[in-house]
């Protein structure tokens, strides 16, 4: 498999360079190990970059060796080490549970999961959300917490529709690339979200228009034309102009968990993505500059009374056609961009 162009690796390399030294903050002192694949031309590329700035890296290509040699290689590392993750699909290795153990063992990742499902042009769209601004990830991502985290209420503006978030919110994380103070270094790039839900999660009501979804192949769907969603009590109890394929999407969920519940709200950042620029992989598109719901009761990071633990089975993220975003009184999304504030 070839690359994209060599013009693609040098940009991907100028990126790659940015992240390992402001955002992961790896040092030549550190061991690193990069697996990878040569399934897809992004793979590829982002292999070759990676070997322009990490030349003393130990490479493994995943499928040309067994589980245990790879297994055996992450004994060789110490803490503070790095591993990188270039996958075409994902890749398994039996019971091992790749990143969390690998973030057990205090180790740096960095993982590029689904890179297959990037086509044509996706791929340059891809290596361009890699670029990593400290100033406007850190900058606006830690003002956009402490909006939310202070907020008693919000309004998501959806070109006349309104969903109005009647409670405070759950404390805001941060995907911004800034790990100070954290247990874990590193995780699932691009990056560029912060998200919240609901505190009180039957306080969500209204309507929003959606312009995509994650279908059931975790793609990103684009509709013709806009779906209305009406929202009551925190449930999905309507879909308006809905597609068949959407219609699959609410009908598993109510077969798993009874009730679609409305729960994440993400504000992602990262502005390689936009309505118009999409990519396939859902949680990758995930981080676009703009607004992101979840659908289903699924949500690790914020534990509801509500949800009972090995009940909740469903996490569909949904794209708002988003005009504004309000935090009480205050606009914080206007534009297509993030309002910067101090």
């Amino acid at each position: 498999m070839n690359p994209l162009s060599e013009k693609s690796i040098d940009a991907a390399a100028q990126h790659l360079r940015d992240i390992l030294s402001l955002a992961i903050m790896h040092s030549n002192e550190r061991a690193a190990l990069i697996i990878s694949d040569t399934h897809s031309p992004l793979a590829v590329t982002l292999a070759e970059a990676y070997k322009r700035c990490l030349p003393t890296a130990t490479f493994i290509d995943f499928y040309a060796v067994q589980a245990a040699d790879v297994i055996a290689t992450f004994e060789k590392l110490k803490p503070s080490d790095l591993v990188v993750l270039i996958q075409s699909s994902s890749f398994r290795l039996n019971a091992f549970r790749l990143r969390v153990e690998l973030f057990d063992k205090s180790l740096k990742v960095i993982e590029h999961p689904h890179l297959g499902r990037m086509l044509d042009a996706e791929g340059e769209r891809y290596i361009e959300s890699l670029a990593y601004d400290p100033v406007y990830y850190r900058g606006v991502g830690n003002a956009l917490k402490k909006r939310i985290d202070n907020a008693n209420s919000g309004i998501l503006d959806s070109d006349g529709e309104r969903l109005v978030f009647g409670s405070a919110f759950e404390p805001a994380k941060l995907n911004i690339g800034d790990y100070t103070g954290m247990k874990n270094i590193g995780g699932q790039f691009p990056i560029g979200e912060v998200f919240t839900e609901a505190r009180d999660i039957e306080s969500v009501n209204g309507r929003v228009r959606i312009f995509a979804f994650g279908d059931t192949s975790f793609s990103v769907n684009k509709v013709d034309h806009p779906i209305t969603l009406v929202v009551e009590k925190g449930r999905v109890i309507e879909a308006i102009d809905s597609t068949s394929e959407f219609d699959t999407v609410l009908a598993n969920i109510r077969k798993d968990e009874g009730e679609v519940w409305l729960r994440e709200l993400g504000f992602g950042m990262n502005r390689a993505f936009s309505p118009s620029k999409t990519v396939t992989d859902i949680g990758t598109y995930e981080r676009m500059c703009g607004v992101h719901l979840s659908l289903g009761a699924k949500h690790a990071v914020y534990k509801k009374p509500l949800f009972k633990r090995g009940e909740t089975w469903h996490h569909v993220d949904i794209f708002p056609v988003t005009h504004l975003v309000y935090l009480d009184e205050d606009i914080v999304y206007e534009n297509g961009a993030w309002q910067a504030y101090g």
